[in-house]
């Protein structure tokens, strides 16, 4: 059992034999490392001011990729290379290509922002070196700015594209070394603290049941998109702290007939390319869950985990009709998603018992959908969501399973829409019926997000905006000027 967190931060490698759960990788690089170019803006993962590279080892093989370090614990980058915008340089101690096409192009104003848009485009860059127009959006999603409104930042983008020179960076030209290190740090299980204030990270899921069963009521942290606010909004106490992040075997994604199994710790970039190969109808939907800082970061088994009535993965597996591993010291079992939830706050887990897996059904010829309404289009917490899986012959619909989220105090399904579809003529008149129908499926609450009228508004829409997507016709919003 290891007693020391280390990690790579730029060139130098940390050892630290002390920390709490709760310190985070931001206040690390401040307030202890005074590298102040990664700035506070929200401390909730929105704003992306933050935003620094991690680098972990998967397979042997070092990829890098833009978090928000606002909400990232300091525990959870034992074994990793953490970049900040201070460690970009270009030839002879130059501006690196992407600060000069900034500077270029007018892409700073206040600065505020600066570092955050600088590391998130780093990352585009060392990815992509030839992105379109939507790789850059999508790259920028997570990032905010009063200032410039956005135009000289994508110019600068496209401009870092020309300039190149990926191989003569120092992520290129120090892979290796850097490889080696991370490599050397041994797995095990690694307990560090600061007083009582207690985290841990497990050797792998078996030594996971095991802390779990030692630590039945510790507080299980993935990618911390939401339990980093319970700390950063909420103050509130988490320890013991079990991370998870970097267990491997809970990484794994499986393809068999029939069937995709994705490990609980798979985060939202890392699936996104069976979403497009399996799912390609709901890659839109993907792609506007957070921005691409907590797609990096959030895992689909915390999100389900979690039983947020607003997260954006249970109404679509449930839709699919996927199924659960839950695991623990003395065995597995096996739930539906849809039986997970058992009311606001209360899931079917039992103590000592974790999500090892998630077990998705390929959706072969059924059609399927997946809609997501927010006040912003991107990075934005639902206010109302829907997904469908429709089989039909062609002119009857044979099955139907439509779950929401939002509008109940669980992720559920909609049974009376559901009935209103079964055994029906495949047509507008049966899909206007269902879009009635729903009204006796929900009774939902009205927020600072949307009132309960204005989402069953939305629950009826959704059916429409369905049937007019298979139909061929015109189903998006477009402003007459």
């Amino acid at each position: 059992m290891g007693s020391e967190l280390r990690f790579l931060l730029n060139d130098t490698e940390i050892r630290l034999s002390e920390a709490g759960s709760r310190d985070t990788l931001l206040d690390f690089l401040r307030l202890n490392r005074r590298l102040t170019g990664t700035k506070e803006g929200c401390a909730e993962g929105d704003c992306g001011a933050c935003t620094v590279l991690v680098g972990r080892l998967h397979h042997g093989h070092l990829h890098y990729e833009p978090i928000n370090a606002c909400i990232r614990f300091l525990a959870s980058c034992h074994g990793c290379h953490i970049v900040t915008v201070e460690h970009l340089r270009g030839p002879q101690g130059s501006l690196h290509p992407v600060q000069a096409a900034m500077v270029e192009h007018h892409g700073s104003q206040c600065g505020f922002c600066t570092p955050g848009f600088v590391m998130a485009l780093y990352g585009l860059w060392m990815a992509n070196p030839r992105p379109d127009m939507g790789a850059i959006e999508t790259a920028l999603q997570g990032n905010l700015c009063r200032c410039t409104g956005y135009e000289p930042i994508v110019k600068a983008a496209f401009a870092a594209s020309e300039a190149g020179g990926q191989h003569m960076d120092a992520l290129s030209v120090e892979r290796e070394r850097i490889t080696a290190t991370l490599a050397a740090i041994p797995q095990e299980r690694v307990e560090i603290a600061r007083g009582d204030d207690r985290a841990i990270l497990p050797k792998d899921a078996a030594d996971l049941a095991q802390v779990l069963a030692e630590n039945p009521k510790a507080t299980i942290v993935a990618g911390a998109t939401d339990v980093g606010l319970w700390v950063t909004k909420f103050l509130k106490d988490i320890s013991p702290a079990v991370f998870i992040g970097h267990l491997a075997d809970l990484k794994r994604i499986e393809i068999t007939p029939g069937q995709i199994t994705i490990g609980a710790g798979v985060t939202y970039t890392e699936f996104e390319p069976f979403v497009l190969a399996h799912f390609p109808e709901a890659l839109d939907y993907w792609r506007r869950i957070g921005g691409w800082q907590v797609r990096n970061a959030g895992t689909i088994g915390g999100n389900v985990a979690n039983g947020s009535p607003i997260g954006e993965t249970p109404p679509l597996l449930i839709a699919l009709g996927a199924t659960m591993t839950l695991r623990n010291a003395t065995g597995t079992r096996d739930v539906a998603v849809e039986d997970y939830f058992v009311a606001y706050g209360k899931q079917d887990r039992l103590p000592g018992e974790f999500v090892e897996s998630i077990h998705v059904p390929l959706k072969g010829d059924a059609l399927i959908a997946a809609y997501k309404v927010s006040k912003r289009l991107h990075a934005d917490i639902t206010a109302s969501a829907a997904a469908f899986r429709v089989e039909t012959d062609g002119a009857t619909i044979i099955d139907a399973r439509v779950a929401f989220g939002g509008m109940a105090a669980t992720p559920k399904r909609a049974a009376h829409a559901e009935a209103a579809l079964k055994g029906q003529p495949f047509s507008a008149e049966t899909f206007e019926a269902a879009a009635k129908a729903v009204a006796n499926d929900f009774q939902p609450l009205s927020d600072w997000r949307a009132s309960a009228e204005y989402r069953q508004q939305l629950a009826a829409n959704f059916f429409r905006r369905f049937w007019l997507e298979q139909s061929g016709a015109e189903h998006r919003l477009r402003r007459v000027e």
